[in-house]
């Protein structure tokens, strides 16, 4: 425990924008077909190192068949919240669960070309703690870690809905379930909260074996995966609202409340509608009354395809939908980063107005029937996926896997894990940086990443800006 705050916890979105920038990154690396470990790759990010844009350290697992996917800090600057015991918490480890065998790593990155295995969580006592399986999101929280899960128990996951559990963020030990009412909850995918307004909101996607072997078609087309976003009384654990963005909305995941703590809005992305296999964003915010309220505020157009160019499981729609597999806010709450995954796209909107969203940038990079090369020469399989933005707002980062089985249906054929970088400009817009390119180890993709000190989507902050 440190005598101070560690200095990467800030009370401001406003104070981590000023934050020395980062040198280093942490992403993670699967195997698709489970032939060998997953495992962290330690990327430097420091232009002026010799070693700039290259792997620099790797962490790979004993076991194999996890499937590492979305993984987080022990702590963060949510620490610094007034209700908090842990303020002298370091940001040091990384939680790193495996989506495919539930089981869970904590790697300990205090020095990033050191880092190494801390300890592991057996998915034995996953199940046995919380009845959930299938940990997907890691959020650092004040009093503990959070971490979203996408089954219920039993061999498929189906033994009672998902949710969320608690493990102690000293030591790691399971805690047990949060939920204390759920309400209308049946569903899991990512949640976020403002701690000084103490609710959260959480989303859904599907449950396993909705998304485990592949998209099933025939749910997806009668509207069966998850539409539905869900608020809740933080401290309570109480859902107190649910809004049902419409059944068409497929697959409601990436939740992006307004860094600001003053504010009480954020962003939802949603992968498809299945009337006109558009993407979507909605705002969602709480009105004068203290109701909560969604409306859908950006969409985004399919391409049109000759279906002999397409994969099979889209050829008798004769079009690439955008598929919205992510989003990210930058910290000053001014641009919202939707990765368009089917279409090989990367846009940026100016969300000054969070009820009127305006494009401000766009990027072309891999895409179903276009695979739309990097600047820099290099290939880049399927199409833009986990996008994670840099403190100061000046650097986009994304990889290009989404889910193992969906990237062999939506890409059949292509497999690689890249990583690539993005400069903003200072009145907006998008431009690939030439010289960064980052290309994984043979048979390993890549997902979601993490910067040193902290980003975009990493960290919830417990005073409002000045």
């Amino acid at each position: 425990m440190n005598l101070r705050p560690d200095p990467t916890f800030h009370a401001t979105a406003q104070l981590a924008m000023q934050a020395p920038v980062e040198t280093y990154g942490f992403t993670v690396m699967l195997s698709p077909d489970g032939s060998q470990p997953d495992g962290i790759a330690v990327v430097d990010l420091d232009p002026k190192s010799d070693t700039y844009g290259t792997i620099v350290h790797t962490v790979m697992m004993p076991y194999k068949g996890d499937e590492f996917h979305h993984f987080g800090w022990n702590a963060c600057s949510s620490s610094l919240s007034p209700l908090s015991g842990h303020a002298f918490l370091e940001r040091r480890y990384l939680i790193v669960p495996g989506i495919r065998s539930s089981r869970i790593y904590v790697i300990d990155v205090k020095e990033p070309l050191k880092a190494k295995i801390h300890k592991i969580i057996e998915p034995e006592e996953v199940f046995a703690k919380t009845g959930y399986s299938r940990p997907h999101t890691i959020h650092c929280g004040p009093e503990g870690i959070y971490v979203s899960t996408l089954g219920g128990g039993g061999k498929d996951g189906t033994d009672g809905p998902p949710g969320i559990f608690i493990m102690d963020c000293e030591t790691f030990e399971i805690i047990g379930q949060y939920e204390m009412d759920r309400g209308k909850q049946d569903k899991h995918y990512d949640f976020w909260w403002n701690l000084p307004q103490d609710y959260m909101v959480s989303s859904e996607w599907g449950l396993p074996p909705q998304f485990e072997n592949g998209i099933v078609a025939e749910d997806l087309l009668s509207n069966k995966y998850g539409h539905s976003i869900h608020f809740w009384d933080l401290r309570k654990r109480k859902n107190i609202q649910t809004i049902d963005l419409g059944a068409n909305h497929q697959m409601a995941l990436e939740i992006r409340p307004a860094h600001d703590p003053k504010k009480s809005y954020g962003f939802c992305g949603v992968v498809v509608d299945t009337t006109n296999l558009q993407g979507a964003i909605f705002t969602w915010w709480r009105g004068e009354d203290g109701t909560w309220q969604a409306k859908k505020t950006i969409t985004i157009d399919p391409r049109p395809e000759d279906p002999a160019n397409l994969p099979p499981l889209l050829q008798g729609f004769g079009a690439v939908p955008p598929l919205v597999t992510d989003i990210d806010l930058s910290l000053d709450d001014k641009y919202l980063y939707v990765a368009c995954w089917g279409m090989g796209e990367m846009h940026q909107y100016d969300v000054s107005d969070p009820m009127n969203p305006v494009l401000a940038g766009k990027v072309e990079l891999g895409g179903i029937a276009r695979n739309t090369k990097h600047p820099g020469g290099g290939e880049f399989a399927f199409g833009p996926q986990m996008v994670e933005v840099s403190r100061d707002g000046k650097r986009v980062y994304w990889t290009n896997s989404l889910y193992s089985t969906w990237d062999d249906q939506f890409y059949p054929g292509q497999d690689g894990g890249q990583m690539v970088m993005a400069r903003v400009g200072e009145g907006g817009g998008l431009e690939l940086d030439k010289d960064f390119y980052v290309q994984f180890p043979k048979g390993l993709r890549s997902h979601q990443i993490r910067l040193e000190g902290g980003d975009c989507s990493t960290d919830s902050f417990c005073y409002p800006n000045v």
